[in-house]
């Protein structure tokens, strides 16, 4: 199934049900006092997340989602039944964004969070409240509120602890599936990987971290080049980028440094604060680099790259360093303390 990590939808509140303008009409009392009940409160419309939904691809069927408008008020004092409300549930790590104001409406980053995207309007009010001892007979009464109706942008933002950036084919496919039980498609064409793979790396049996793979990133992707930055979103909740860099022999003549250095700065052109996040260098593919000379290809990339950041030498394919790299990162996730965005109070709801 395609990975759907953006859409459109429109939300309408229930509008509240008019209030009554009746009278008593009884046997003996022709010409009773006035009756009229309250119409109503129209039904909102709610987002919960939901762990068990893991896309937006029911979003791309339906479009319009609109809660239930309230009963109008009847004679006797009958006041009308309030329109159910009409909850929408989203995977974790969705974003609400109001399309006419641009403004982030809400943004689900744990598990069971609830908004209200639009409150339903109130109910109209009946004819027995504007009875009064100089108006015995009021005729008045007052039609419910409209819902509130608003054009939403959904972005999904997967939630992982750790993401890998690279180019196509630099192994990120092959790590997750070497460090976790996640099976993304690997194979020996670039972008094999077509949409975010998450996966769970558990060091030992009370720790664990989540690990994001995303389609790779080419030179000019801020152009369209490839798939774009279209999925570098997932990787903003991250609190560590693992740089995967392929440092096989080059057949075709290729320059492991030139392209490291070409992703770094698509990922700057993308969002500078993404570019600021802390970043490990992770050579890959050491499983196809003579074993006499791996220390010294390692030891050339990292001068001619000008990195004096952490570097790891591994071989997703064989396993060779990936226990040592993940035991490094799980000590570092456990010394870091999570992002606010991730512990932050429910959004307020859209409109208030």
């Amino acid at each position: 199934m395609k990975f759907i990590d953006e859409a459109k939808i429109q939300v309408i509140a229930g509008k509240g049900g008019d209030g009554s303008a009746s009278f008593r009409r009884e046997k003996y009392i022709p010409k009773g006092g006035p009756d009229g009940g309250d119409g109503g409160r129209g039904g909102s419309v709610y987002a919960v997340a939901d762990c068990n939904i893991n896309t937006l691809v029911e979003f791309r069927y339906t479009r319009i989602f609109k809660a239930q408008k309230g009963e109008n008020g009847r004679g006797a004092q009958c006041y009308g039944k309030g329109g159910e409300d009409l909850t929408i549930r989203v995977p974790v790590g969705t974003v609400f964004t109001d399309l006419d104001s641009g403004e982030v409406v809400a943004d689900l980053a744990e598990n069971g969070q609830t908004v209200c995207l639009a409150r339903g309007g109130k109910g109209g009010l009946g004819n027995i409240h504007f009875k009064s001892s100089t108006n015995r007979a009021p005729r008045q009464h007052t039609l419910g509120e409209p819902g509130e109706e608003f054009e939403l942008g959904l972005e999904l933002k997967v939630l992982a602890d750790v993401g890998l950036l690279g180019m196509p084919n630099a192994g990120k496919s092959t790590f997750i599936r070497a460090v976790s039980a996640a099976r993304p498609k690997v194979a020996d064409y670039p972008f094999t990987t077509l949409a975010p793979n998450l996966g769970v790396v558990r060091v030992d049996s009370e720790r664990s971290f989540v690990i994001a793979d995303i389609p790779g990133l080419i030179e000019g992707a801020a152009e369209g080049a490839g798939l774009g930055h279209q999925f570098l979103r997932h990787l903003q909740r991250t609190r560590l980028l693992l740089h995967l860099v392929d440092i096989s022999p080059r057949w075709e003549g290729g320059d492991p440094v030139r392209e490291a250095r070409a992703i770094v700065e698509e990922l700057k052109k993308y969002d500078q604060a993404l570019y600021e996040k802390p970043r490990w260098l992770v050579l890959n593919k050491l499983d196809m680099v003579d074993e006499a000379e791996r220390e010294a290809v390692v030891a050339k990339f990292v001068a001619d790259y000008g990195w004096d950041g952490p570097v790891f030498a591994i071989s997703a394919l064989d396993g060779t360093g990936c226990s040592a790299l993940t035991y490094a990162v799980m000590d570092y996730l456990d010394t870091q303390a999570r992002p606010a965005a991730e512990v932050d109070a429910p959004a307020e709801p859209a409109g208030d």
